[in-house]
């Protein structure tokens, strides 16, 4: 008969209760100060509720009153050099780590105001969320997105669950670049539901990274309860099933959290790697604004009674009168204090309309509307003093032929020994003799350590790299499939290409993405993507196709030194080619937004990218029609050679576009809308498109190949616009 045993989680997963004593056991200084943050926050978002319902807050103002202790009590174990993040939720964990950057070790609210540095963070916090130039972010972030690095905020996410794989991201940089840094992830039980949450704790869990997974369950994503959606609604549970401590506590009580954190970071001193912490608590408001959940009926107004009895503030208040620390002296002073700091800080934004009683914000203040587009790519003085050189620059006889992923994966590997904050990230990347292609080969054989193998988690550890981006690293990502960046989109799309300009500019987000594509080997339609477009929908990314050895490593080169996202494409069929590149230089670089001729012509311009470059050539070639020949190279939105292509245009009044990409995914539906707005007088033929199918490219030989753009294509249309067929 078969025989049963109880399995158990291999790691700790327990519940923290404070009672009296674990008051009494701290020092009442420091009783004082936990309860005077509460406090801050809690007058803090009564004056942001106030402006809101004054129609001085342009977008939501999610409020977290009732979960004060929460973020109190773990942010009061934190330094400054720790790094936080949250979600739309952030105004309480955010406003605490600010000031606390602020806050003289000898700071006593009983005896001493605020100070002008500690007003200022609220002044700006306020600025911020009001969207403001004042604000950290100049007003680009408000409530939602918030980053200011100097005081350990590195960066909240709108999207729920996408900053909890920065939190990893930072923890990694400080392990890497040896920092005694601890990393908190703040998020909600809506966002503990997400993959990227799963994915995130996984890697951490396997690398035992320093990051705390702080989850506030406050019962409801918006007004759906979490026992509607999980079976199991015991969230700290989420650590011990993938191998790490997960810790259950009282969110209400500033001591448990208090306590929680303290273990937790004990933990991770202790090298057991990464801490879950779910505080139960309970949002007072609805999702966003003023109203109660009740109003909206998706729960009792018995419900929010019987929370209400247990107010942290409350909680707190009771107990430090019954240690005798504070009686209701002081606590009026303590209000009466940090009540003057906020309304200080909206009294600086704002002032009365003339002829009436109605409140505005102060004309001056609101950022310049040409500030719009500033800073979302790195400015160009960034670029200065690189080598930039084309292989035209070299002697015949300083160049070699080399297989094109040798080429690269050596200049990776010299790029590596030069600066020690590249790392690599991708699956299988640190087996088979250097990844699917051979291509981590010499920075496996160099930095193994730094050579990081990630799970197939696509979005996760996409974010991960975004956060180690953020916290001083560079590191470069490989996709092993094209289509897999749409798994990733969310960290592509919302995350990487966003927060240079969401933050307000003047950070680097140094991250390269080398991404394979294969569209003619017959893997189907989820294997056979060129995303190439998907990244050119932000343009907050570079995104380079390059065609030679040569260009690739000019390109790489220039991505490992700049500090802006680079996706490089690169196209399977180009690895074991053999092309020219320098006998003893790998450390050139080839500029972005820089197309090339590669061959001149006459009858009509023929843009190219990718595997379509050779293959225009051989066409051309072929049919004797003297087409002038560009390969786009850099095809990001921002990057893209106009100068150069418009130069040709109006030489040649003709043009083709070429590309082997499914027609769905192309970047040429762009471009010819740019060119009939850049260039429609200098056009005597209508521009012809050369793509794939509608259809992704499929696993039969005959329909993939009719689902890409091909030179049969190229050649018919060639023939077309300069009436040669």
């Amino acid at each position: 008969m078969a025989q049963k045993h109880e399995l158990k989680p291999s790691a700790p997963w327990y519940r923290i209760e404070a009672d009296e004593s674990d008051w009494s056991a701290l020092p009442a200084r420091e009783l004082v100060r936990l309860y005077a943050q509460m406090k801050l926050i809690r007058r803090f978002e009564e004056k942001i509720l106030d402006l809101e319902k004054a129609g001085l807050i342009h977008g939501p103002a999610h409020a977290s009153i009732g979960q004060e202790a929460a973020a109190v009590g773990a942010v009061s174990m934190l330094r400054a050099n720790d790094q936080i993040n949250g979600t739309h939720r952030a105004h309480h964990q955010v406003l605490t780590k600010l000031v606390n950057a602020q806050t003289e070790p000898d700071f006593d609210i009983l005896s001493q105001d605020f100070t002008p540095r500690m007003d200022d963070a609220v002044y700006r916090f306020m600025a911020e969320i009001m969207g403001l130039s004042p604000g950290y972010c100049e007003g680009r972030g408000g409530s939602m997105h918030m980053r200011h690095a100097a005081s350990g905020v590195a960066g909240t996410s709108a999207i729920v669950g996408g900053n909890i794989p920065h939190a990893v991201g930072y923890a990694l940089a400080d392990n890497v670049l040896g920092r005694d840094g601890i990393s908190v992830a703040f998020f909600g039980d809506g966002a503990s539901l997400q993959g990227a949450a799963y994915e995130s704790m996984n890697i951490a869990a396997a690398y035992k990274l320093p990051v705390i997974f702080f989850v506030e369950n406050n019962l409801y994503a918006v007004s759906t309860h979490i026992e509607d959606v999980t079976a199991e609604p015991r969230i700290a549970s989420r650590g011990p099933m993938l191998g790490f401590t997960g810790i259950e506590c009282d969110g209400m009580d500033v001591v448990a959290v208090h306590q929680a954190m303290s273990d937790a970071i004990e933990t991770i001193r202790a090298g057991r790697g990464p801490v879950v912490i779910e505080a139960k608590c309970y949002r007072y408001h609805h999702q966003s604004g003023s109203k109660t959940g009740s109003e909206f009926g998706y729960r009792s107004s018995e419900e929010e009674q019987e929370w209400l009895k247990r107010d942290p503030l409350r909680l707190a208040e009771t107990r430090l009168g019954k240690l005798g620390i504070l009686d209701s002296t002081a606590l009026a002073l303590i209000d009466e204090r940090v009540s003057a700091t906020v309304q200080s800080a909206a009294a600086r934004l704002t002032e009365t309309a003339p002829g009436s009683n109605q409140l505005r914000i102060q004309a001056n203040l609101w950022p310049s509307a040409q500030s719009v587009d500033i800073g979302i790519l790195a400015p160009p003085a960034e670029a200065e003093g690189l080598k930039y050189r084309e292989i035209e620059d070299f002697a015949p006889d300083e160049l070699v032929k080399t297989r094109f992923v040798t080429a690269a994966g050596e200049a990776l590997g010299a790029a590596m020994a030069a600066d020690p904050t590249i790392i690599v990230l991708g699956e299988d990347v640190h087996r088979l003799r250097g990844g699917v292609s051979g291509f981590t080969r010499s920075a496996l054989e160099q930095f193994p350590g730094r050579v990081l193998a990630m799970p197939i988690a696509e979005n996760g550890f996409t974010g991960v790299a975004l956060g180690a981006a953020l916290r001083g690293l560079r590191p470069v990502v490989e996709i092993m499939f094209g289509d897999f960046c749409f798994v990733a989109a969310d960290q592509i799309g919302n995350g990487i290409a966003k927060v240079r300009h969401m933050f307000g500019d003047g950070f680097p987000v140094p991250l390269v993405m080398r991404v394979r594509v294969s569209p003619h080997t017959g893997y189907g339609s989820q294997h056979s993507s060129d995303p190439a477009a998907l990244f050119r929908l932000f343009p907050g990314w570079h995104v380079v196709e390059p065609t030679t050895a040569f260009d690739y490593v000019g390109l790489l080169n220039t991505a490992l030194r700049t500090n802006d996202p680079v996706a490089i494409i690169e196209h399977v069929e180009f690895y074991q080619r053999e092309s020219l590149v320098p006998r003893d230089e790998r450390d050139f670089c080839i500029p972005f937004g820089k197309a090339k001729i590669v061959r001149p012509g006459s009858a009509c311009t023929v843009l190219a990218t990718s595997v379509m470059v050779p293959a225009a050539l051989k066409v051309a070639e072929e049919t004797g029609i003297d087409a002038e020949i560009i390969d786009m190279r850099s095809v990001g939105q921002l990057t893209t050679d106009w100068p150069l292509v418009l130069s040709s245009i109006a030489r040649t009044n003709r043009v083709v576009i070429v590309e082997q990409v499914a027609s769905g995914l192309s970047l040429g539906r762009h471009w010819i809308a740019e060119i009939q707005a850049r260039a429609f007088d200098d056009l005597d033929h209508e521009i012809l498109h050369v793509t794939g199918s509608l259809s992704a490219p499929v696993v039969s030989a005959v329909l993939n190949k009719a689902a890409l753009g091909s030179s049969e294509k190229l050649r018919q249309a060639l023939e077309l616009i300069t009436g040669s067929a």
